[in-house]
């Protein structure tokens, strides 16, 4: 959607998320509230003061949503994660009723705002709730009530909403089954084949949007975001290789697990961020056998635990039978271990972890791996691994040939041209993201964007989850 102000307009933009936020603030309260209560009288006294003040500075303010985000004066509100709630509160009530905007014309009052809120409750429970909504408000010309705009880019919209769904209740389930595990609690083997189900069916469904969730990288849950990623880059090189749906889900669970072991590494070794101890080393190196201990203990003995105990028994040893545990004979591995052997080295790599503040960058992690195709790592695999990631990651850093800076944000029939996020200008500005496609081509037949080189997004401090999201 354009942005239709200009650098003078920052005060509109800087409360818009006030706006936001209060609204829906006076909008949870009522539901637990008289709306003559004290504590919501005094926060639509709030929200009228402020509304007002703008519109005396821009005329009219309007509230819209569109796909997944709210506009105020076409203008995208960006939130703090604090926020967060409350934007997903409103953005429920709005989709419920099937409301597009709520504009503010004129100067309103707090008997306005009140007849606004009443409205909102009632429609509620109306069989045609934005009817209801409208008819609520007749009495204040001031507030204009529309329907939901209908835009192209919905159905993207809604699947990516669906996959950022899928990919957090992965990483809560996770970190749920780890803190049962730590204090002996039982684990629902039937909810983590119901989470592991969903993705398989997403990344048959929506491959690119799942796989550019593996691009967000959180430092104070690397242990869960990096257990979830590795479950679906894992699924998604085995969709490379045709494994039928049972086998990717038997996969996903696997990987999901690969890493339990290390519950039983007392947390000061484990979170240690200098160089370990010969005594430290060589008790990280006995969470593949905890791993396989905690799997039969959670699962019991049938083939879905045997399958995942042996990924997290082998998923340290390499391609050439080095690594660990050390074993006396040589026996080739299991092909889920290989799989999440490359997974886990790719996606740990390109994380910061207590011990490796500063991750590389995704095509630096994939030349380093490459130098090891073929001594720690399966070398046939790497090929399909490399091929399903491409040339340009999603999350890459790029520089392009018109000096603006992008992330690689899908792929494309041509790997060197994928399609990159805009998230810096030619003058070197952050700018609201807009996607690129590489392959667009000017009149004269020349292409116009190329990427000229990767860059180090932390030496830029860009967060990726920020425009990933």
């Amino acid at each position: 959607m354009e942005d239709r102000f200009d650098n003078d307009d920052i005060e509109l933009k800087r409360q818009a998320k006030d706006i936001i936020n209060n609204f829906a603030v006076i909008l949870r309260s009522t539901q637990i509230h008289d709306i003559s209560n004290v504590a919501v009288v005094s926060s639509i006294n709030r929200f009228v003061t402020m509304i007002n003040r703008l519109i005396a500075q821009f005329g009219a303010i309007q509230v819209e949503l569109v796909g997944e985000y709210f506009f105020v004066n076409d203008s995208r509100v960006k939130f703090p994660s604090e926020y967060m709630v409350s934007f997903d509160f409103l953005t429920k009530e709005f989709e419920a009723r099937g409301l597009g905007s709520v504009t503010f014309n004129n100067e309103v009052g707090v008997q306005d705002i009140q007849l606004l809120v009443k409205a909102f409750l009632n429609s509620a429970a109306s069989v045609e709730p934005l009817e209801a909504l409208i008819e609520g408000v007749k009495e204040t010309p001031k507030i204009v009530i529309a329907k939901a705009r209908v835009h192209e880019d919905d159905f993207e919209h809604d699947a990516r909403r669906a996959v950022k769904k899928t990919y957090f209740n992965a990483v809560s389930f996770t970190k749920g089954v780890m803190r049962k595990l730590s204090s002996g609690e039982k684990v629902s083997v039937k909810r983590a084949k119901r989470v592991v189900q969903t993705m398989v069916d997403q990344l048959l469904g929506e491959h690119e949007l799942l796989l550019g969730m593996t691009a967000i990288k959180d430092y104070d849950d690397y242990t869960y975001h990096h257990s979830v990623n590795v479950s679906i880059l894992s699924v998604a090189l085995g969709q490379q290789l045709g494994f039928s749906k049972r086998l990717l889900m038997d996969l996903g669970l696997a990987a999901l697990f690969h890493d339990i072991g290390k519950l039983d590494v007392p947390p000061d070794v484990l979170n240690k961020p200098s160089e370990f101890t010969e005594e430290e080393w060589t008790t990280i190196k006995r969470h593949p056998f905890w791993g396989v201990k905690s799997i039969l203990d959670i699962k019991g003995f049938d083939e879905n635990a045997i399958l995942s105990a042996i990924v997290a028994f082998e998923h340290h040893i390499h391609h050439d039978n080095t690594g660990y545990p050390v074993r006396k004979a040589s026996v080739e591995r299991d092909l889920f271990s290989r799989i999440v052997s490359i997974v886990d080295q790719y996606d740990g790599m390109t994380s910061a972890r207590v011990y490796a503040r500063t991750p590389l960058t995704p095509d630096r992690a994939l030349k380093l791996m490459l130098s090891r195709s073929g001594s720690q790592l399966d070398p046939i695999l790497m090929k399909y691994f490399i091929n399903m990631i491409g040339i340009y990651p999603v999350g890459s850093l790029v520089m392009l040939n018109t000096r603006e800076l992008g992330l690689v944000y899908s792929s494309t029939s041509v790997p060197s041209r994928p399609k990159v996020l805009i998230i810096m200008d030619t003058n070197a500005k952050k700018v609201d993201g807009f996607i690129a496609d590489l392959n667009e081509k000017a009149a004269d037949g020349s292409y116009q964007r190329s990427i000229i080189k990767t860059m180090d997004p932390n030496k830029y401090r860009i967060n990726l989850a920020e425009y990933m999201l």
